[in-house]
């Protein structure tokens, strides 16, 4: 299969790891990874903060770069559900019938990294290697906008050597949230230190998840309290392999 790569802005210039650990997973299963460099930005940060009209046009590149491709796949839920959720309700509200039909035909086929793996391929090990005490944040995106459920935990569980705990109130929210944690420091700080003493809790070596902006936000607090813990992508644990760690 041949599947476009939407690495995502945040992705592209803090974390390009994650994009290449994605590479890496879907040529080891055999499929062949296109990266469109005309791609930038699925508008989600400018969307969620009010600028609806600054989004349109990066929906309408979105769309044209990826009009033609067999199969989307993005390692951010933020992003996949921009795509998912809003693009639909902006082409309505702009009033384009072209731009619509576009955004109707290409959304079933974009799909976040772990989704595209379980649902679309129907694999869950896919021969990963990670010899680590691992514990995993369900992202708000990923848990509540795209509705992951257990997809996540199910590719975990299948990876070789690796030691899955349970993290206590995994449902709660980080507090990061794009701007959230910048206009609402006190309250943002506040969920994330509830969201520390859980992952320390569990003794991990690493906090994984779907999405690098609440690996971010994390990471900065178990850095500046220097526990020790790392963070990693979800794809970047199952890029890694015996004799060649990626995380």
């Amino acid at each position: 299969m041949l599947v476009s790569l939407f690495v995502g802005c945040y992705n592209d210039l803090l974390f390009p790891g994650t994009g290449q650990a994605v590479v890496k997973v879907l040529e080891r299963l055999g499929h062949t990874v296109e990266f469109r460099s005309a791609q930038t930005c699925c508008g989600q940060m400018h969307y969620n903060t009010g600028y609806t009209r600054e989004a349109q046009p990066l929906m309408r590149r979105f769309v044209e770069v990826f009009r033609d491709v067999e199969t989307v796949c993005a390692p951010s839920s933020p992003c996949v559900a921009m795509v998912r959720e809003h693009f639909p309700k902006m082409a309505r509200e702009m009033d384009d019938a072209k731009l619509l039909a576009e955004v109707e035909a290409l959304v079933p086929r974009v799909f976040e990294f772990t989704e595209f793996l379980v649902k679309k391929l129907g694999v869950e090990d896919v021969g990963a290697y990670y010899p680590h005490r691992v514990t995993y944040h369900p992202a708000c995106h990923s848990a509540r906008g795209l509705h992951l459920g257990d997809i996540p935990y199910r590719l975990l569980n299948k990876v070789h050597s690796i030691k899955l705990i349970d993290l206590p109130e995994s449902e709660e929210c980080c507090g990061f949230g794009g701007t959230f944690s910048i206009k609402n420091a006190d309250t943002s700080n506040a969920m994330l230190a509830d969201k520390v003493r859980s992952i320390l809790d569990t003794r991990a070596e690493v906090c994984v998840a779907t999405d690098n902006s609440c690996l971010m936000h994390i990471f900065g607090a178990l850095h500046r309290e220097r526990t020790g813990v790392r963070t990693a992508h979800i794809a970047e644990v199952l890029a890694s392999t015996e004799g060649e760690p990626f995380a």
